[in-house]
């Protein structure tokens, strides 16, 4: 099982990676991205040796996490797929890497935007030319993709959680 560990550790960079491309391309994060990384935290977790306490913990973190997302879905501030994305990360930190993860995707999510924003007016030209998801992407008006930024935070975040603890304790 050892030699399973480094594929165990490297499913939430993957998926957020791919979560982030698919959002900055689509303006959508598919519900099979968010899906596998909740299926994939159980034999991660076993795999790496967090206790049954920890991975309780972590539901119950993902939990609310689910239900702060569904309200700020609601108040129309992100889209459904970074509700869930964002349920899924927060499955994935753990006590420990919970509020890195927040403070980390909430300081992306704020240099994104104001990169975007820039960009948005300083650089008219790329709404009009270029492929479709970058026309889409810099309309001046247009969605911001904030699953961009919650990706940054997982993947910055990782290293405080229990399963890198787990995995380097082990």
């Amino acid at each position: 099982m050892s030699n399973f560990l480094p594929f165990f550790l490297a499913i939430l960079p993957i998926f957020a990676v791919i979560a982030a491309v698919h959002d900055l391309t689509t303006m959508k994060i598919p519900n099979w991205v968010s899906g596998a990384l909740i299926v994939a935290f159980f034999p991660a977790a076993f795999a790496l040796g967090l206790p049954l306490s920890g991975v309780g913990v972590s539901v119950g973190l993902a939990i609310a996490a689910l239900v702060v997302g569904m309200g700020m879905f609601a108040a129309n501030w992100i889209g459904g797929g970074d509700a869930k994305l964002l349920t899924a990360s927060v499955l994935w930190m753990g006590v420990s890497g919970t509020l890195p993860f927040i403070l980390y995707t909430a300081l992306a999510g704020g240099g994104f935007c104001l990169l975007l924003m820039t960009a948005r007016s300083h650089l008219p030209f790329l709404a009009q030319t270029g492929p479709g998801w970058m026309m889409r992407l810099m309309q001046p008006k247009g969605d911001i993709p904030y699953g961009v930024a919650i990706a940054i935070g997982a993947l910055l975040a990782y290293p405080e959680s229990p399963l890198m603890a787990a995995f380097i304790a082990g």
